[in-house]
Formats: structure tokens, C-alpha cells, sequence
């Protein structure tokens, strides 16, 4: 994707945390005196009124969205504007800040390289997430990290059966499931013992939470392949995407997982290093 002159950005504050919202005041006061249109969705637009948009309409007619916060920010923004196309750059404003580009104190600089279309843009697969429910979660969803199948409560299980392109796979009983992608194998994936993966595979990662049964490791998909989660227990599970709990799944409901049409695109000012950003957020010694 080749940059363009910015018109208009959105921008995504981390709702209660002072660092993000100073940080995303000092952008918008930058961007509009450089007269560039600025919008932040409704819910995030506390102090910021006369930019605020519905949620909904924060991603069309963007050229670029801003996400203000740690990765679960940053995976809102993705949210909010991917299914427009339009690519996200997130400033930390976090702790671990795994899938953001630019770092508070470079935010002047950043948004001068921005105006100036010094940029590029990468693409990173999205899980697409399909529901058969009669509750809220019902419907078509995207994730860029992953979908979690998991138990409400505790001391319950969860109990899925699994489908893998139209033959049945096993049943799984477990704390939950996790259906993740490359750039979610570094997230809940990973603590669950999942495999890290290259953001530059296409492809889906089945892992298993806390399995009650033989069979505890994570399958590695490919992006295009069919996965199908049925809830097969008595008690529902609870379907949460990218940290954000959709609702429960009753009996018989099931949750259709592929790669996304579309890809997310991700904003950056220079070559990304996978393996190298890895050993620097994970602190991995040099020998």
C-alpha cells in the first residue's frame, strides 16, 4: 500500500490511562493546525467532544487511524479499521507495547513523517470469526490476535467439538481454546504454551487452555483452512476476541474460524525485525 496525503485521522486513547489521552491532545492539537480532519470514536472521546464520531464511522473516509495505549488499544484501532482498509500506527503509551511502532517521545517526529507520507504499511492476517448463536454474539467478527473459547465460570470446563475442513477432529475438554494468529502466537497462545510464529506466515493456531485429556498440544492450521468450534457440553462457554468478551455461546452454537478476507495493515517508519523485536520485549540476553 503506498502512503497518501493525510486529510483525515482517527484517533484511539486509551480510555483511562493520563499517559495515552495527553499524548493523543498533543496529536490532535498537531494535526489539526497542519489541517488534517481528526475523529475519535464517541465512547474514547472524553475531553475530546468537537472530534468525536460514532465508533462506526471512525474508519471510513480515515486515511490512517492512531491508537494511543498498550496492544489491547492498539487491537481496538485494528478493529475499528480494518474492515475499511485503512492501516493503524499505535504509539505506546502501555507496558510491553508489542504491536506498537512509535514510542512517546518520537510522537512530534512521527507525525511530521506522517504528513509527509514517510511511511510504509505491512499486512498482517486477520482471524475471521463467523457465529451460529442465538445470543449477542451472534454474527461475523475479526480479530488480529486471537478468539477464546473459554469457561464463564470456575471450576467448570469447556467442552468443544472441533471440525477441521469437514471432518471431525476430537472433543476437547478444557479451560478453553484458543483459536489464534501469527501475531497472536506471541500473546495468550503463547502463555498457554502455544508455538510463536513469523507475522509473515498465513496460518491459524489451535491451542488448548489448561486441557483436562491426553491430547495438550496446539495444531498449526493453514490460514485458509475451515475450523469449526461447536459447544457440545451442557453449560455454555464464553467467546471473547481480542480481549473483548462478545458473550456466551449456549449448546449446539458454533464459532466458524478462517483468515480474513482482508488484512490488517500496520503502520511503520522502517524495516521490523521479528525475531529481533521478540528478543528485545522478551529480554533475551545476547549469549
Amino acid at each position: 500500500m503506498t502512503p497518501t496525503a493525510l486529510r483525515a485521522v482517527g484517533l484511539v486513547p486509551h480510555r483511562d490511562r493520563n499517559t495515552a489521552r495527553e499524548l493523543a491532545h498533543r496529536a490532535a492539537g498537531w494535526l489539526a493546525e497542519h489541517g488534517v480532519e481528526v475523529r475519535v470514536p464517541a465512547p474514547d472521546a472524553v475531553g475530546f467532544e468537537k472530534f468525536a464520531v460514532e465508533a462506526s464511522e471512525l474508519g471510513a473516509g480515515v486515511d490512517l487511524v492512531v491508537s494511543f495505549g498498550g496492544d489491547g488499544t492498539m487491537l481496538r484501532a485494528v478493529d475499528l479499521a480494518v474492515v475499511h482498509g485503512v492501516p493503524v500506527l499505535g504509539v505506546n503509551a502501555g507496558q510491553m507495547g508489542y504491536l506498537t511502532e512509535v514510542e512517546p517521545a518520537a510522537l512530534d517526529e512521527a507525525l511530521g513523517r506522517l504528513v509527509a507520507g514517510d511511511y510504509a504499511v505491512t499486512e498482517r492476517m486477520v482471524l475471521q470469526v463467523t457465529v451460529d448463536s442465538n445470543g449477542p454474539a451472534a454474527g461475523k467478527w475479526w480479530a488480529l490476535n486471537e478468539a477464546v473459547l473459554e469457561k464463564p465460570h470456575p471450576g467448570r470446563l469447556a467442552r468443544l467439538d472441533v471440525v477441521i475442513n469437514g471432518s471431525f477432529f476430537t472433543s476437547y475438554a478444557a479451560d478453553g481454546v484458543i483459536v489464534a494468529t501469527p501475531t497472536g502466537s506471541t500473546a495468550y497462545s503463547f502463555s498457554a504454551r502455544g508455538p510463536i510464529v513469523s507475522p509473515r506466515l498465513r496460518c491459524m493456531l489451535l491451542t488448548p487452555v489448561s486441557p483436562h485429556m491426553l491430547f495438550d498440544r496446539s495444531l498449526v492450521l493453514d490460514g485458509d483452512e475451515e475450523l469449526v468450534l461447536t459447544v457440545s457440553g451442557d453449560r455454555p462457554v464464553l467467546l471473547t476476541l481480542d480481549g473483548r468478551e462478545l458473550g456466551e455461546l449456549e449448546t449446539g452454537a458454533r464459532a466458524v474460524c478462517t483468515g480474513g478476507p482482508r488484512p490488517a495493515r500496520i503502520v511503520t517508519f522502517g524495516p521490523r525485525d521479528f525475531h529481533q523485536i521478540l528478543k528485545a520485549k522478551f529480554g533475551l540476553p545476547d549469549r
